[in-house]
């Protein structure tokens, strides 16, 4: 027969009997002989529970009960922490990021699948759910990867623009989860500036609503390799944020001004205003005089307020950004031909965010002849083409 276990309850009752017995007149020996239990275990009973009646006993064992669950939370609670330092500071956005670090904590600290997804947050069917990636996943990091090398100063919405005309069918989300897990990175954006005043030139209060209502131009500086600094002379039409001109020389004063100008009016008619600030070229009264006598209007923005002709500003930036600061050119001549390739793929090609990441003058083919167009032009549907580049 195997040895009973005693509740405390039970040792407590029998202690009482053996004192009952005891006051009685009985012997001690004789007393836990009746009881059923040796003297050795009578002693070690009556130093442990001795003096206890049975509510005491009832009290000792829920506090024993508490400490138990008390130290098992504070245990909880110390391996949580060593669970959440060892994952990794700060959030844990995607289910991706979880799931790997469920995989190195469960590895790292030996605690169980299950305690680790409860403390990082994941769902555990989403922890055990087998990753299915497409058929062409493969080959679309590789476009993505080219395409970033190729424009190093693109993001993954614009390369999204580029895939889908180069017929893939995707999305920007796809490409912005596969950008991210080859650590590609986006480039930063321009500070916000403060705008103090308004001008009756400003971009705010003088807006664009068609083709060729507001035209904008501004100068651009570089150098060549040798040193030598140039100019550029950048013209845009606000409304189709296409880039009408770009000179390049290493001295543009009022009268290259007047050239390029007339140039354009000839070629695409003349706008209603011309936007600029009030550098010297542009102020000079040979070059106000001359576009009020073609039939325009000039609008000047506010001295030291670049952020009042922000189309022409914004456009400077990206030529700089995409060109100026990649290229290195040899000659005049060399940035000359460089700047005006530039140019047309801006037009032709480049997705612009604010146009739905179109070009602003994609390259359309009529009856077998290639011919430059604004959005708002119409023609012939079924002989019009795009034909991206």
């Amino acid at each position: 027969m195997g040895r009973k276990h005693h509740k405390p309850e039970e040792i407590v009752g029998k202690l009482r009997q053996i004192e009952v017995l005891t006051a009685q007149g009985k012997g001690v020996a004789e007393a836990v002989r009746s009881i059923g239990v040796t003297e050795a275990t009578y002693y070690r009973w009556r130093a442990e529970y001795g003096g206890l009646k049975l509510d005491q006993v009832k009290r000792l064992k829920l506090l024993e009960q508490e400490n138990g669950r008390l130290r098992k939370a504070v245990a909880d609670l110390t391996l949580e922490k060593l669970v959440l330092k060892e994952a990794a500071f700060g959030k844990l956005l995607s289910a991706a990021r979880r799931r790997t670090c469920v995989q190195h904590v469960t590895a790292r600290l030996n605690v169980s699948e299950r305690f680790a997804c409860r403390v990082l947050g994941q769902h555990r069917s989403t922890q055990r759910k087998a990753l299915k990636t497409a058929d062409d996943e493969a080959a679309l990091t590789a476009a993505i990867i080219d395409l970033a090398k190729q424009y190093g100063r693109y993001g993954y919405r614009r390369i999204t623009a580029l895939l889908r005309a180069e017929g893939w069918h995707t999305n920007h989300k796809r490409v912005e989860r596969i950008w991210r897990a080859e650590g590609l990175k986006v480039p930063p954006r321009q500070p916000k500036r403060s705008r103090l005043w308004l001008n009756d030139g400003s971009c705010v209060r003088l807006r664009r609503d068609r083709p060729n209502h507001v035209w904008a131009y501004d100068f651009v500086e570089d150098r060549t390799r040798d040193g030598r600094k140039f100019r550029t002379l950048n013209v845009v039409d606000e409304f189709t944020r296409e880039a009408l001109a770009i000179r390049v020389a290493r001295q543009l004063k009022a009268t290259d001004v007047i050239d390029v100008l007339a140039d354009l009016f000839i070629a695409r008619g003349i706008p209603m205003h011309i936007r600029s600030d009030n550098g010297p070229e542009f102020a000079a009264i040979a070059v106000k005089g001359w576009i009020t006598g073609v039939g325009a209007k000039t609008a000047y923005i506010e001295p030291g307020s670049p952020w009042e002709n922000g189309y022409v500003e914004s456009f400077n930036g990206k030529f700089r950004d995409e060109l100026l600061s990649c290229e290195v050119f040899n000659t005049l001549a060399e940035a000359k031909v460089l700047i005006e390739q530039w140019r047309m793929y801006y037009n032709t090609a480049r997705p612009h965010s604010s146009l739905g990441y179109r070009p602003p003058a994609p390259e359309t083919v009529i009856s077998g002849i290639r011919k430059p167009t604004t959005p708002g032009q119409a023609g012939p549907a079924p002989a019009i083409s795009i034909a991206m580049h």
